[in-house]
């Protein structure tokens, strides 16, 4: 069933395969050349430029697990567990295996996932990068990731999800768990670059202990199928945690999207941003829970739509619950059209109808990514507004 939603067709888990090519690390350079195009729109860079390590997973092959600085591990899930006994101990501990079909599926027949973490104390000179590509027609894929950021060190990760241009149907189940421990920082920028036939399931659950930070970019720009996500954050004492979404939709892309933040520590601190634009015959339901728990804790949702079709729909779900007195819970939603004033003010400063249109929803995903190093958030804005101009 999907979460918060019932009486919605979900997808049919066998109908895809889980008999995948082997593909050698060997083969990269091919694969790069071929998909580079691909890479690049999700932010995976295959010349590592700029880049604190590497990881790349083509269907169900680990391609590529690089670190590049000292103080960062990045290898897959499957190696990590065998190498480190102590990470069972994360193993489903932020996102239950039995939440759902997805997660028992991922947890039964796992095929690799990446784990990403920096030492105590080390920053990140360069952000991470992973890439989770799907090259084969009709094939699920089902990954658990897990990423830790110890004590007092500070872990930027750019990912990307994506599949090739002859693949027009497959699965992608995703499973990410999130540590981040006392005086620790992760920034996450997640960018899908799916297809119209594709169906996709993350399931994410983010723990940030006492003073850690927290900090999730997510930007969706082409059509998908279904996509359904949810990931939901527990802010320790004094942590501080950030949700913002840029999801364009079209086609009859059906998107269902949210994040839940839990503040159960005191003096704990959070956000959530979302904008939504949706055309042609797509359906985007936005969603934001707001969990006050502990004493003098805040937080504000924001969840704005940008309708550009009578047939498209945009539903905006905000949610606030206290269980203390002194919680303060706040939150803004608004759904709306591209009003005739707009258009007609910047139609008298030269811009066609259409000219006017384009730049009034570039405006409207010019959202400011927070958290970014400097570099890196001109290289995020860059991809939205490319993006944007190819609409």
């Amino acid at each position: 069933m999907r979460e918060g939603v019932s009486g919605d067709a979900e997808p049919d888990i066998e109908k895809y395969t889980l008999k995948s090519e082997k593909h050698d690390e060997k083969d990269l350079h091919t694969i790069a050349d071929e998909y580079e195009k691909s890479f690049l729109s999700v932010g995976y860079d295959p010349d590592e430029s700029e880049r604190s390590g590497s990881f790349l997973q083509l269907d169900h092959s680990v391609m590529c697990s690089k670190v590049l600085q000292e103080g960062v591990e990045v290898m897959s899930t499957t190696d990590a567990l065998l190498k480190y006994p102590w990470l069972s101990q994360y193993w489903w501990r932020a996102v239950a295996a039995e939440k759902d079909i997805y997660t028992r599926q991922v947890d039964r027949k796992q095929t690799h996932g990446y784990f990403l973490r920096t030492l105590p104390g080390v920053k990140t000179t360069f952000p991470l990068q992973s890439c989770l590509f799907i090259g084969q027609e009709g094939l699920s894929q089902n990954v658990h990731n897990i990423i830790i950021a110890e004590e007092g060190s500070e872990l930027h990760i750019i990912t990307g999800c994506s599949v090739a241009h002859k693949v027009r149907s497959a699965l992608h189940l995703g499973v990410s768990e999130f540590y981040v421990k006392k005086n620790a920082k992760i920034t996450f920028t997640m960018i899908h670059n799916w297809a119209p036939e594709i169906e996709v399931r993350p399931r994410s659950g983010i723990i940030v202990e006492e003073n850690g930070v927290f900090i999730s970019n997510y930007i969706s720009m082409s059509p998908v199928k279904d996509l359904q996500m949810y990931p939901v954050v527990y802010c320790r004492k004094n942590a501080r945690a950030t949700s913002q979404s840029i999801v364009y939709a079209s086609d009859d892309s059906k998107i269902d999207i949210g994040s839940k933040m839990v503040l159960d520590g005191e003096n704990s601190r959070a956000e959530v941003v979302s904008r939504s634009v949706a055309t042609d015959r797509a359906d985007v339901t936005a969603r934001g829970i707001l969990v006050g728990a502990a004493p003098n804790v805040k937080a504000h949702l924001e969840c704005i739509g940008l309708m550009l079709s009578d047939v498209a729909r945009i539903h905006s779900v905000p949610e606030l619950e206290a269980t203390v007195e002194d919680a303060t819970l706040s939150h803004e939603a608004a759904v709306g059209r591209i009003s005739e004033e707009e258009i007609a003010y910047l139609a008298a400063r030269g811009l066609s109808e259409e000219e006017a249109a384009g730049a009034i929803v570039r405006g409207f995903l010019n959202v400011d990514i927070k958290g970014l190093p400097a570099a890196l958030g001109e290289e995020v804005r860059r991809m939205i507004r490319m993006s944007a101009d190819a609409l």
